[in-house]
């Protein structure tokens, strides 16, 4: 196929010199529309990147939702691990020990013995699996540093009552189980 000005030059209508001339103009112009053009930026490359940026960003979260997920699932292998290990008897006792978990009262029966542990904070109650069971203090600190949630915390005795109690001067017996 040959061009409309090779065509017009063999009718006749256009000569050589002319031709070249508007040729030459033709290039010319398209040289000074080029360097004074601003950069095109092209809509369909900027959406793209957008959507790759998009992507990227979403595939970060996640990974950071997976990460967090089998961070999770190895505390919980940690801590199944420490008390299955570390679990301490709770002997045949008959002997009632009430606790609060998750703002209720749980009961356990235990020995006198384990009784006296639980009270002066050598054994810990650990809730594993609805269970309950009965660990050394520094095994139930390693635990509470992973989740402190299972870790049945023992109440607090401290030699001085709060200013308005109004059982402040009532003394609570040591032999007292409720």
């Amino acid at each position: 196929m040959s061009s409309l000005q090779d065509q017009l030059q063999k009718t006749g209508l256009v000569d050589g010199k002319k031709a070249k001339q508007v040729s030459k103009e033709k290039r010319k112009q398209q040289k000074v529309a080029k360097k004074s053009a601003q950069p095109v930026v092209d809509e369909t490359k900027a959406a793209a990147e957008k959507a790759r940026e998009e992507k990227v960003a979403r595939d970060r979260a996640l990974n950071a939702e997976r990460e967090a997920a089998a961070q999770e699932k190895a505390i919980a292998a940690q801590i199944r691990q420490m008390v299955e290990s570390n679990k301490q008897p709770k002997g045949n006792g008959d002997i009632a020990y009430n606790f609060t978990f998750d703002k209720k009262i749980k009961t356990i029966h235990v020995t006198e013995k384990i009784r006296e542990h639980l009270a002066n904070g050598r054994l810990v109650i650990v809730a594993q699996d609805e269970l309950f069971e009965l660990v050394p203090r520094v095994i139930a600190d390693k635990i509470a540093e992973r989740n402190a949630d299972i870790v049945v915390q023992p109440p607090a005795q401290s030699g001085e009552p709060d200013e308005d109690d109004p059982y402040a001067e009532f003394q609570i017996p040591d032999d007292l189980m409720w």
